[in-house]
């Protein structure tokens, strides 16, 4: 399945207004990104790169959070800096994951995204409220390779 089949523009437009929202009211970061395939690499281990290829690891409270999808591969992994990480839920990673997969597997790729950066949006409000000093360190815009 191509990039283009997973998502359309307007799909991505409404992703790109999910993670809008979901940054209104915190601190954190969230991006996604999409590729074709993880390759012969780990899908954990790509999306590890991917995170520090987008510089997500430069946020000034390791709060950034990943949601990398190979498209081909049906397969995605959200992955939280250090600074997210120390304060969730043990499960909340896995509950997210969850709520995504519940869509995928109707065909519904964009509302499992929305989805799912809404409700990481809601930890991170909940642990990285916004104020008046924060920037938006990141791109709200998906990245591809």
């Amino acid at each position: 399945m191509a990039k283009e089949a997973f998502i359309t523009k307007k799909d991505e437009e409404e992703i790109v207004n999910a993670i809008r929202v979901a940054e209104k009211k915190t601190s954190g970061e969230i991006r996604v990104h999409l590729e074709p395939t993880a390759g012969k690499t780990d899908i954990f281990e790509r999306a590890m790169e991917v995170f520090h290829m987008l510089k997500m690891d430069n946020t000034r409270q390791e709060n950034g959070v990943l949601i990398y999808v190979a498209v081909e591969d049906r397969n995605f992994v959200i992955y939280g800096d250090k600074g997210i990480n120390d304060v969730v839920p043990d499960d909340f990673w896995e509950s997210t994951k969850e709520l995504i997969v519940s869509h995928f597997k109707n065909g519904e790729f964009k509302e499992g995204l929305v989805n799912g950066i809404l409700k990481a949006g809601e930890q991170l409000q909940k642990h990285f409220p916004w104020d008046e000093d924060d920037t938006n360190e990141l791109s709200d815009q998906i990245s591809k390779s």
